[in-house]
């Protein structure tokens, strides 16, 4: 099935478990689980050493992520964003937490990722 065919339910499905894995790897700098769902034009942008110093930045800053909650889900021609409200350990307020889903073959990969 299409994935801009899909419900905002089936969609989440496949989102959420891309996203904490995300989440999960950037927590322990951990390069190549972070990058596994990435697509190729992604991957070459998001370096072992670009990533640690990421990571290492917003854990200073923000400690560890903490609760995530769904918003909306944007569908495109070619892929669809997902916008979730996202919490961190040690910041307060309120962090926007992004991700744009593509179609390649039978895989959904990660072409953008970003919370800020």
């Amino acid at each position: 099935m299409k994935l801009l065919q899909r419900s905002d339910e089936e969609i989440l499905e496949i989102a959420d478990p891309i996203m904490d894995n995300l989440m999960e790897a950037s927590t322990n700098i951990d390069h190549e689980r972070h990058v596994r769902d990435f697509t190729e034009r992604l991957k070459s942008l998001v370096t072992k050493d670009y990533l640690e110093k990421v990571c290492r930045q917003y854990q200073a800053e923000n400690g560890f992520f903490s609760k995530r909650e769904y918003v909306a889900i944007f569908r495109r021609p070619q892929s669809v964003a997902i916008v979730w409200k996202q919490s961190f350990s040690k910041s307060q307020g309120e962090f926007v937490a992004e991700m744009v889903l593509v179609e390649q073959g039978s895989r959904y990969l990660v072409d953008h990722v970003m919370v800020f």
